[in-house]
């Protein structure tokens, strides 16, 4: 019995609504890879269940009074062995904060059943050290979740080969010839700017971020104009504040 159990993911769930506790529980009863911990309504009660149970795995909820998802993860990061954490939320506008206190997953509500299978088996992987764990120590962001129809998906940045701003949102555009594709994210290009591998990613514009890689060659304009000629064949020119920066990447 207890080799069974060494195959399954003692699980905790986190929410303040019952509904959403009840159809998280009838779900996690499906999975064989799941065993039910335990439940708790808040963050703080959350915290005391985690530090009486151990779970393997916190199923947590972001919206909640007081101490809410984020405040929680936060205090478990600082733990020496925390557990797993899948976030399940109505609102997908964490996404980027999630990934850097190193959640496994962000997960929409109303929660599909196939949905959080794949969460939690990606828990299951990191658990056992396989792929899906977070690569490496790195301060840089090496992934991002991008809210995609009804669920946020995966992208890896290596694959985001442009950034522009729009408003209060950025477009990562992923991908190249008739592969290529956008996303929308909730983050500002400053706030995501901050958070990516300055050695990959350069600023040409107060509204565009460029792979590095991507940068095909530079061309002067006149008047102290230039332009970037990218590896897919557009021009884009360089703001004024940006242009030494870009310059001395290219050695000029």
């Amino acid at each position: 019995m207890a080799e069974a159990k060494s195959d399954t993911l003692a699980t905790l769930i986190v929410d303040d609504e019952p509904l959403a506790i009840d159809r998280m529980r009838t779900i996690c009863e499906q999975l064989p890879m799941v065993r039910l911990a335990g439940t708790a309504s808040d963050g703080a009660q959350a915290l005391e269940r985690i530090a009486e149970f151990s779970p393997d795995l916190v199923l947590l909820d972001l919206t909640m009074p007081e101490l809410d998802g984020l405040a929680v993860a936060r205090r478990l990061a600082r733990q020496a062995n925390p557990p797993a954490v899948i976030f399940v939320t109505a609102h997908d506008n964490h996404a980027v904060e999630a990934f850097d206190l190193d959640a496994v997953d962000y997960v929409l509500k109303p929660v599909e059943k196939d949905r959080l299978e794949r969460a939690i088996a990606r828990a299951a992987a990191r658990r056992g050290g396989g792929a899906g764990g977070r690569a490496g120590d790195s301060p840089w962001l090496e992934e991002l979740w991008v809210p995609h129809r009804s669920e946020l998906v995966r992208i890896g940045v290596s694959e985001v080969g442009r950034i522009d701003a729009e408003r209060d949102y950025v477009r990562l555009h992923v991908g190249e010839g008739e592969a290529k594709r956008s996303y929308l994210l909730l983050q500002t290009i400053a706030g995501l700017e901050a958070r990516l591998d300055p050695d990959r990613f350069i600023r040409i514009h107060r509204s565009i971020i460029l792979r590095r890689d991507r940068i095909a060659g530079l061309r002067h304009d006149g008047l102290g104009v230039w332009s970037v000629e990218t590896s897919d064949g557009e021009t884009l020119r360089i703001g004024r504040t940006y242009l030494a920066k870009v310059k001395a990447m290219a050695g000029r």
